[in-house]
C-alpha cells in the first residue's frame, strides 16, 4: 500500500499534539563533529499513529528523546500540546511531560520494589491525584490490559509480556495527548510483541491518544497510519 508522500508541515495546526520544527542534534568531541539529526520537521495529530523506522545508529532514539523533552536539540523547536518545550523551566517541562506525554521503552523501567498497581498509580500521584482516584483508574486500566489478577505482583513476579503490558498501562493512565514508544516490543518474542502492539493500537483508538513508535520491525511499522524513515539525519515518508 502506498502512503501519502507529501512533506509534513513544520508548523502545528489544529489538532496537533506534537510537532518538531527544524530540529537538529550535533555532538562535538574535540575536532570530531557528528550531525545526528538535520532539520527534522514533524507534526502529529491527536489520535494519529506514526511509526519511525531506520537503520541502527541513525538517531531514532535520539529523536524520540528530543520529542519527549528528555534531551535538548542543538537547533529547532519541539512543541507539545501547543507549548514550546525550550521556553519552559525544568520543572514546568517535567509537569508538561507528566500531563501530555506517556513513554514506553524496550525495557519496561517499572520500579522493582513496587507492585503493578503502585507502578501504574505513580504518574497520577506525581500530578497530585487523590490516592483513591489513582487506584481506581489504575485498576481499571490494568484490568483492561489483562492484568486484573496481577495487581499486587511486583515486576519480578510478572512475565516479560506482562511487564510490558503494565508499562503500557502506566503510559496511558494519565490519558496523555501522545505516547512515545522506543522499541516497546523489541525485548519480546514475536507472539508477545504482536499482543502488546495490538493492545497499544486498541487503546490508541479507544482513548484517542496519538502514538509515535520507533521500531525496527517492518511488520509492526506497516500497521501504523503513517510510516516515516529516518536517514541522513532527516525524516522521509516511507512507501511500503
Amino acid at each position: 500500500m502506498m502512503r501519502n508522500s507529501s512533506p509534513q508541515p513544520s508548523a502545528p495546526g489544529p489538532g496537533t499534539v506534537l510537532s518538531a520544527a527544524g530540529v537538529a542534534k550535533t555532538y562535538q568531541e574535540g575536532k570530531l563533529r557528528t550531525d545526528v539529526l538535520r532539520d527534522v520537521d514533524l507534526s502529529v495529530r491527536r489520535g494519529e499513529t506514526v511509526a519511525i523506522i531506520g537503520a541502527s545508529g541513525t538517531g531514532k532514539s535520539t529523536l524520540l528523546h528530543i520529542l519527549g523533552g528528555l534531551d535538548a536539540p542543538t537547533a529547532g523547536e519541539v512543541s507539545v500540546d501547543g507549548t514550546v518545550m525550550s521556553r519552559l523551566s525544568d520543572r514546568a517541562r517535567g509537569e508538561l511531560r507528566n500531563r501530555a506525554l506517556g513513554f514506553v521503552y524496550q525495557f519496561h523501567h517499572l520500579l522493582p520494589e513496587f507492585s503493578a498497581i503502585e507502578n501504574v498509580c505513580m504518574p497520577l500521584l506525581i500530578r497530585g491525584t487523590a490516592i483513591d482516584e489513582a487506584r481506581h483508574r489504575a485498576i481499571a486500566l490494568l484490568q483492561r490490559v489483562g492484568l486484573g489478577e496481577r495487581l499486587e505482583h511486583k515486576p519480578g513476579e510478572l512475565s516479560g509480556g506482562e511487564r510490558q503490558r503494565c508499562a503500557v498501562a502506566r503510559a496511558l493512565v494519565t490519558r496523555p495527548a501522545c505516547v512515545l514508544g522506543d522499541e516497546p516490543t523489541g525485548n519480546l518474542d514475536e507472539r508477545n510483541a504482536a499482543q502488546v502492539y495490538d493492545l497499544m493500537l486498541e487503546l490508541n483508538r479507544e482513548i484517542g491518544t496519538a502514538l509515535v513508535l520507533v521500531t525496527h520491525d517492518p511488520k509492526l511499522a506497516a500497521r501504523a497510519g503513517r510510516v516515516l524513515e529516518l536517514s541522513g539525519g532527516r525524516l522521509h515518508p516511507h512507501a511500503a
